[in-house]
């Protein structure tokens, strides 16, 4: 069967329908076309295991619900895209896995459809059985032996005896059962096996380099180890040089498959020597009779095993950087496409680079932005009125510069300077108020132009200050704060008010004006403010002052 089939439109289409894109992209990526898992579908999945709003419990269980179908094909490619995903996928994927009890049961998976059906299934079922020991191995020591940090440094190098002496078992199990696989290179017909085998290969090599570095720790301590510690120590080495021929003969599938030779690693084995020096050791604490060795010669056998295995293992952690540098130089030159892509979309269609919504705009491969707004600076409001001009309220048009305006003679210049700027009104009067009807109850006169004497004397009348009489028009009272009191004879008691003098006004204007002259010369300078020294002469309230 070749390309989709009518089952997988009407499956596509009905995730579309219901918005299950994921569900979707599953069903995509596990059609029954025989080839592997497309790559967009699987890049799509691993995008899916790193957003946090994503269900990784029901990404999964589709994968499964594929993996039960009755065609080798879906089923086969439902279990490649769950290695992906656990090779490439975030690691919580992996760690979901872990934690279920059972993952696939395809242990008696047969697809009786055609020959090449009975062909596959065998291959499914030893396939399934990795994943699912590739999952009860991360449960048992919580991390990926393929993605486990290596060198000097490394978890299995650093690891104590009796922590080494229980993980390097389970890797032994987990690297059984991806052997076990046991494919030909005349059994690689279809693009679904050469898919898993590829991932497979790429397992091997990691988890071989894992187990490497297990042994030369194991090596390095067994001489310092109990005789109990001595024994797993040596069954252990033993089978690693049986596993050592097994991924041997793995490598050499892979390279008749047309893996390039440089993405195969080296194996070098240890000297047979040193095996039979761990032997001796072991029988001498079991108090066998074993022949004599010196301290140097052990020591020189065991750092001739210890250097060959590392040299295996800088071979397998070559061929894993340069896989690396493979995917990288591959995503950049996507990410290329990508823009060239992109810029000769804008060249075609520039006013597609910028919305009502943004600010930013790309033409022509230049970005213009527009420029940012300063919340914290001053605002700017539109240009007011010329101080010349200013804006007055309601009624009350006072025109500033002909009353002090730079036609006053020279005498007066000081006066108009401080008055100028003390006597312009700075408050805006409520709209209740009609400050251009009166003021104290008579109406308002006009300033007189270019005469400051008359201005003055317009002004003062305006005060209420008129033939030396003051007129107490002004009268501030400040009501006593009322308490809750009791008794018979208790009365509110009421603040005394305060009375303002509208001449003694006029005696502190002058003070304000002229702090450094006499009263006597200031009134005799003005004579509209002799009106200061008649109402001192009939109220001893107004001040005077000298120099």
């Amino acid at each position: 069967m070749s390309g989709q089939s009518i089952t997988d439109r009407i499956t596509a289409a009905q995730h579309s329908v219901t918005g299950s894109a994921i569900t979707k992209t599953v069903c995509k990526s596990t059609t029954h076309e025989i080839m592997g898992p497309k790559k967009k579908h699987l890049d799509y999945l691993i995008q899916c295991t790193n957003e946090m709003n994503v269900n990784i419990p029901q990404l999964a269980d589709t994968l499964f619900e594929r993996a039960i179908n009755t065609s080798w094909v879906v089923v086969f490619k439902s279990l490649t895209a769950t290695h992906h995903l656990m090779v490439y996928g975030n690691e919580r994927f992996i760690q979901y896995l872990a934690s279920r009890n059972t993952l696939f049961n395809l242990s008696n998976f047969l697809d009786k459809s055609g020959l090449q059906g009975y062909d596959m299934s065998t291959f499914i079922r030893r396939y399934s059985r990795y994943l699912n020991e590739k999952a009860v191995s991360y449960r048992q020591v919580a991390f990926d032996f393929t993605k486990v940090k290596r060198g000097s440094d490394g978890v299995m190098r650093t690891m104590n005896t009796e922590k080494l002496l229980k993980t390097i078992p389970i890797i032994q199990n987990q690297m059984d059962v991806l052997l076990d696989f046991n494919v030909n290179a005349n059994e690689l017909t279809n693009g679904v096996i050469n898919a898993a085998f590829m991932l497979l290969f790429k397992d091997a090599i990691r988890l071989f380099a894992a187990y490497n570095e297990g042994i030369i720790n194991l090596l390095e301590k067994y001489f310092d180890m109990k005789k109990v510690q001595c024994k797993e120590g040596l069954d252990i080495y033993k089978k690693f040089l049986t596993r050592m021929t097994r991924i041997s003969e793995f490598l050499k599938v892979a390279e008749q498959v047309g893996i390039d030779r440089g993405d195969i690693p080296d194996l070098s084995q240890a000297p047979s020597s040193l095996l039979d020096a761990l032997e001796q050791h072991l029988a001498s604490l079991e108090g066998k009779k074993v022949k004599d060795s010196t301290a140097a010669s052990r020591a020189s056998t065991l750092s001739n095993a210890v250097s060959s295995l590392a040299n295996t293992g800088i071979s397998f952690t070559r061929v894993d950087e340069r896989e690396k540098l493979a995917a990288l130089e591959e995503e950049q030159s996507r990410l290329r496409a990508l823009k060239e892509q992109r810029l000769l979309e804008l060249q075609k269609n520039p006013s597609a680079a910028t919305t009502d919504s943004t600010p930013i705009s790309t033409v022509g491969g230049t970005i213009h932005s527009a420029p940012a707004i300063d919340l914290f600076s001053t605002p700017r409001f539109p240009a007011s009125p010329t101080p010349q001009q200013p804006q007055n309220s309601q009624g009350l048009n006072v025109d500033f510069d002909s009353v002090f305006g730079n036609n006053i003679n020279a005498n007066n210049q000081d006066a108009t300077d401080v008055l100028g700027g003390l006597l312009k009104p700075t408050v805006t009067c409520s709209p209740s108020q009609d400050m251009g009807m009166t003021l104290n109850g008579q109406q308002a006169h006009k300033l007189v132009s270019n005469d400051l004497d008359s201005s003055l004397a317009n002004l003062v009348g305006n005060l209420g200050i008129g033939n030396g009489t003051a007129k107490n028009d002004l009268h501030w009272s400040q009501p006593g704060e009322k308490k809750l009191t009791g008794g018979n004879n208790w009365q509110p008691k009421t603040a005394p008010s305060t009375t303002w003098n509208p001449a003694a006004m006029v005696g502190l204007t002058c003070l304000l004006l002229f702090p450094n002259q006499g009263c006597n010369s200031v009134c005799g300078r003005f004579p509209v403010l002799a009106l200061h020294a008649a109402a001192w002469a009939q109220s001893s309230s107004v001040p005077v002052w000298t120099t």
